[in-house]
C-alpha cells in the first residue's frame, strides 16, 4: 500500500512540475487594442486645473512583448480638448472672456512594464498593473466661435497671430505650428478575460511642448498691432484678428487688453489627460523564450 501511494505521489508531483515548467516557458506575444473614454486639458484656460469641460476619447494600438513583463507599445489617439474663461469662478479670467477648442490627432511609441507577470488563459497569471511611458507626436489647431450676424462662425485662430504673431509691432507672442511633442506617462490594468481576450483601464498624462493648445501664451499686443499698416495678413483675417485678440470688451467696459498687458502664463506648458477604459485581442496566443526552446 505504502508503495503504491509513493509512486502516486511521485507521479502527481512530476505532472505538476511539468505543468508549472510548461507556464514558465511560455511567453505572451502581443496584442492589439482599442478603447473610449474621456480626457481634460490643463492650461491658460483652465489654471485652476478642474476637470468640469471633459471631452471624448478613443485610441487604438499595438503591443509587442519583449518578456512576460516589458513591451513596447504603438499607439494611436484622438481627442478633443477645449475651455472658456466663462466657466471660470474668477472674476479677471471671466473678464478676458478667451475660448479654445481643438481636435488631437496623437501617436506615439511607449515601453510597458507589467508589475505581475501577465499569461492570458493561465490561472494566477491573468491580472497585471502597468505602467507606460514614451514620446509621442500630435497634431492641433485651436478654435473658436464668434458671433457673426447671429451665427456661430467657427474661426481657426493660429493664422490669425492673436498675440501679435502676425504685426510689426513690438509684442511677445511667438508663431506657433500645427504640431509638437508629447511625453506620455500612464497608469493601468488589465485582465485577461480568456486565452484571446482581455479588458483594460487606463490613465495617462501628457507633458507638452507648446503653450499654444489654446492659442493663448504671453501678452496682448495692443490694438495697434492689429491695424491694417501694421498686420501682414489678409484683409479677413485682419478683421476676425482685431475681435479675437481682446474679447473683453464684450463683457466690460474699457476692454483690459492693453499692449504689455498679461493674456496667458509663458511659464508653463499646456497639457492634457486621457482616462481609457477598453478591450484588445491577444495576438497567436504564445511563444516559447529562445531560453525554452
Amino acid at each position: 500500500m505504502f508503495k503504491k501511494i509513493a509512486i502516486l505521489a511521485f507521479l502527481f508531483l512530476a505532472k505538476e512540475n511539468i505543468h508549472a515548467q510548461t507556464f514558465e516557458s511560455y511567453q505572451h506575444k502581443g496584442e492589439i487594442g482599442a478603447g473610449i473614454g474621456l480626457s481634460n486639458y490643463f492650461g491658460d484656460l483652465n489654471p485652476n486645473e478642474n476637470f468640469k469641460r471633459l471631452k471624448f476619447a478613443g485610441n487604438l494600438y499595438y503591443q509587442y512583448y519583449i518578456n512576460n513583463y516589458i513591451g513596447v507599445k504603438l499607439s494611436g489617439v484622438y481627442t478633443r480638448l477645449g475651455n472658456s474663461d466663462v466657466f471660470n469662478k474668477n472674476e479677471a479670467y471671466k473678464m478676458r472672456n478667451l475660448s479654445f477648442n481643438t481636435d488631437i490627432w496623437e501617436l506615439s511609441l511607449n515601453g510597458t512594464f507589467n508589475f505581475f507577470k501577465f499569461l492570458p488563459g493561465i490561472p494566477g497569471h491573468r491580472f497585471t498593473p502597468y505602467i507606460s511611458a514614451g514620446v509621442g507626436v500630435f497634431n492641433y489647431n485651436p478654435y473658436t466661435y464668434l458671433n457673426v450676424n447671429g451665427t456661430q462662425e467657427k474661426v481657426f485662430l493660429r493664422p490669425l497671430g492673436t498675440e501679435g504673431q502676425n504685426s510689426t509691432t513690438a509684442h511677445n507672442g511667438k508663431k506657433y505650428g500645427s504640431v509638437a511633442l508629447a511625453f506620455p506617462l500612464a497608469f493601468g490594468a488589465k485582465y485577461a478575460i480568456n486565452e484571446n481576450w482581455n479588458i483594460f483601464a487606463e490613465v495617462g498624462y501628457r507633458f507638452t511642448t507648446t503653450d499654444y493648445l489654446d492659442d493663448v501664451s504671453t501678452t496682448y499686443a495692443g490694438a495697434q498691432a492689429f491695424q491694417a499698416p501694421n498686420y501682414n495678413g489678409t484683409p479677413k483675417d485682419l478683421w476676425y484678428a482685431q475681435r479675437l485678440q481682446d474679447r473683453s470688451g464684450v463683457v466690460v467696459t474699457p476692454a483690459i487688453g492693453e499692449q504689455g498687458m498679461s493674456r496667458g502664463n509663458s511659464k508653463a506648458k499646456d497639457s492634457y489627460i486621457i482616462g481609457i477604459i477598453g478591450v484588445s485581442f491577444n495576438l497567436n496566443g504564445y511563444k516559447c523564450p529562445p531560453s525554452a526552446q
